[in-house]
């Protein structure tokens, strides 16, 4: 069985929207886009270039049309980018011409790749598959970074039908910006108040 791992850049009000860039996703008529960009730090920079490894990655369609506008091209950013497999939820897209990349229709078809054989799953910005992924308790590793800043608006990691979920706390930083970076493992459900497995 393959871990899924939820990698997400949100603000203390939880929002995760185009945390990159003004143009990155303006939908909802977002205008607060490159959230992150003040924050930066050697800190931060060092655990992102640890979390861009050679991966395969579950994207959200609106997330795979920003990846693949972008990363095909730098590469020596992000090593192992291209030849990751590029698994995309879509009932709309079917083909790509980003080389590894694979279309899934349903929620099944996530069960069937979480329960086959292979690396470790990434999920990196889309936030509606995020939250499928908590309604449904397919998440094992949230890895957060936590930017000291509220926005009000815009899409929100923990949404609606997010279900009542334990996650154990197993490393921890903060950026001399005031960024914490937190990585937590499934610890269990919560049953009346308690943690069980």
């Amino acid at each position: 069985m393959r871990k899924i791992i939820v990698l997400s850049m949100i603000t203390l009000d939880g929002v995760m929207q185009a945390p990159g860039g003004p143009g990155e996703d303006t939908s909802g008529l977002f205008k607060y886009g490159g959230w992150t960009a003040s924050y930066g730090d050697e800190v931060g920079a060092k655990l992102v270039q640890k979390q861009m490894h050679p991966a395969d990655y579950l994207l959200g369609r609106k997330t795979f049309e920003i990846f693949a506008s972008y990363w095909p091209e730098h590469a020596n950013i992000w090593p192992g980018i291209n030849d990751g497999t590029k698994y995309v939820l879509s009932k709309t897209m079917k083909k790509s011409d980003w080389k590894n990349t694979v279309f899934l229709e349903s929620l099944s078809d996530i069960e069937k790749l979480k329960n086959s054989e292979g690396s470790d799953i990434q999920v990196w910005g889309s936030s509606k598959l995020i939250q499928l992924l908590l309604k449904n308790d397919l998440v094992d590793e949230l890895s957060l970074k936590i930017y000291p800043l509220t926005l009000g608006e815009g899409k929100k990691l923990f949404d609606k039908g997010t279900i009542p979920a334990a996650f154990k706390l197993t490393e921890s930083s903060i950026t001399t910006t005031g960024v914490i970076i937190a990585n937590y493992k499934r610890a269990g459900k919560v049953i009346t108040g308690t943690i069980g497995e």
